[in-house]
């Protein structure tokens, strides 16, 4: 999750919603407020697909990390902007896997770290950290990440869900590539954004959730690709997630709550806007 603010000590907002505490809820979460539900229910008649990106989003998440641990034996994730934890979280799905998997989840939403400190408290081998993922030097620095994470092996960096809040001027290419570009050869990339093919569409989104508080800014799939430039991406590409490499036996999500299931199923009819990505490799 992104919030404006970069200091140590932050403060829970009421007043605004947050992007954690909003996806957490399309998630089947209880921990939102007033100010997240209302935010979301006057979101989504204008998108209502957005429900559904936001499941396909986790659902991809499981797949990503089951075959990075278990196919390409990848053993330390740095999971960026990571949210509030629900089930089947990063280090549940690659520890499942494989048991030895180190990770390292963070976030600045105070919210997530009360959490997912109280998740991990007996876990040595993974641990949630204070800092702005826009900041990737401080992430870099941070003792934790330093205890875990050799960077002489390859490692696995997710930005899942979190790239479309990355405006132009947080300069997300430096953001997506400061860890990838210092990793050892055969490191992963994992990230996803909202997109749309219409610029039109997609700048309508971005002037509805950014005029809500949240950082936000919609992109096309082309300007997705230009970050990426050198990396090489796992079979079938950079998708829809729907499409990256689905798997109807997957562990199901937890229900919704009621007034959002009338927007399951939404993105069956509204193909203009979709949650792009996949995994990529550093040669």
């Amino acid at each position: 999750m992104v919030k404006d603010s970069r200091s140590e000590t932050t403060s829970i907002p009421f007043d605004v919603p947050t992007s954690a505490r909003a996806y957490g809820w399309m998630l089947g979460g209880k921990d939102n407020y007033d100010v997240d539900r209302a935010f979301l229910l006057s979101t989504l008649p204008h998108f209502p697909e957005c429900v559904d990106i936001a499941r396909q989003n986790r659902q991809f998440l499981f797949r990503a990390v089951r075959h990075l641990t278990r196919e390409e034996g990848i053993r330390q994730i740095i999971d960026m902007g990571c949210g509030l934890p629900t089930d089947n979280n990063v280090h549940q799905v690659a520890q499942l896997f494989a048991p030895d998997t180190r990770v390292v989840y963070v976030d600045i939403d105070p919210i997530v770290l009360a959490h997912g400190r109280a998740l991990l408290a007996d876990d040595a081998s993974t641990t949630v950290i204070t800092a702005d993922m826009r900041d990737q030097q401080s992430v870099l620095d941070h003792p934790d990440v330093r205890r875990l994470i050799d960077f002489s092996e390859p490692v696995a960096v997710l930005f899942l869900s979190v790239v479309h809040h990355l405006t132009d001027a947080d300069d997300p290419r430096r953001i997506l590539r400061t860890v990838i570009d210092q990793a050892a050869p055969g490191s992963y990339l994992g990230l996803s954004q909202v997109v749309s093919d219409d610029p039109v569409r997609g700048a309508e989104m971005t002037a509805h959730i950014s005029g809500g508080g949240i950082p936000w800014q919609t992109r096309t799939p082309a300007e997705v690709d230009s970050f990426l430039d050198g990396l090489e991406p796992l079979d079938p590409g950079m998708v829809d997630l729907v499409d990256w490499r689905p798997d109807p036996a997957q562990p199901p999500l937890a229900p919704v709550h009621a007034s959002l299931a009338p927007y399951l199923g939404a993105s069956d009819t509204n193909k203009g806007i979709y949650e792009y990505g996949g995994i990529l490799r550093k040669p």
